[in-house]
């Protein structure tokens, strides 16, 4: 799972203190690296992290970066991970070439569309071949190519400028093959 930075407030840390003070005297041992983030998302008000992950996901998308020009090298890497019919063949290792590869997926879901799990999965099924819908519907969460509701019923596509990478794939991708 990525590791990117993920924002934590509170409006009273007083309020954060005893929270995280009462759930800790419940225990018999120190909690866990998993326990604690859980803890520290009830104390914000949260039912669990993945509540509070998910809802972190809600915010809007910062502001665009600068128009620059798209690494050619890198699209060419992505690209290998396609086949001829567009469909993603492969997950892969590097999170720059996993996140580059997502544009081209997110270029293939319908704009302006709700979709329930089942729904996105059977579409993120039908652009790639190797079995892992979830990793696809996660991944695409969470670097904002897509949202969903806090309970995850609800999915549907971000609309947003691809990165000078992303758009120059998705024109390859669509590109008659030679």
């Amino acid at each position: 799972m990525p590791r990117d930075p993920i924002p934590f407030a509170t409006r009273d840390v007083s309020a954060l203190a005893k929270s995280l003070r009462a759930q800790w005297a419940s225990r018999a041992s120190p909690p866990s690296h998993v326990e604690m983030l859980n803890m520290l998302a009830r104390a914000a008000g949260h039912r669990n992290f993945q509540h509070f992950r998910a809802w972190g996901d809600q915010r809007p998308p910062g502001p665009p970066e600068p128009a620059a020009e798209a690494d050619p090298s890198a699209v060419l890497r992505a690209a290998r991970h396609f086949d001829p019919d567009g469909r993603l063949r492969s997950w892969p290792a590097h999170r720059s070439i996993q996140d580059l590869c997502l544009w081209a997926v997110w270029a293939r879901i319908p704009a302006g569309c709700r979709f329930d799990e089942r729904e996105v999965s059977a579409r993120l099924t039908a652009l790639h071949l190797f079995g892992d819908p979830a990793v696809l519907r996660r991944t695409m969460c969470h670097i904002g190519l897509m949202t969903r509701t806090p309970d995850g019923r609800e999915y549907r596509r971000i609309e947003r400028p691809p990165s000078p990478e992303g758009a120059a794939l998705i024109r390859r991708l669509r590109a008659p093959a030679h």
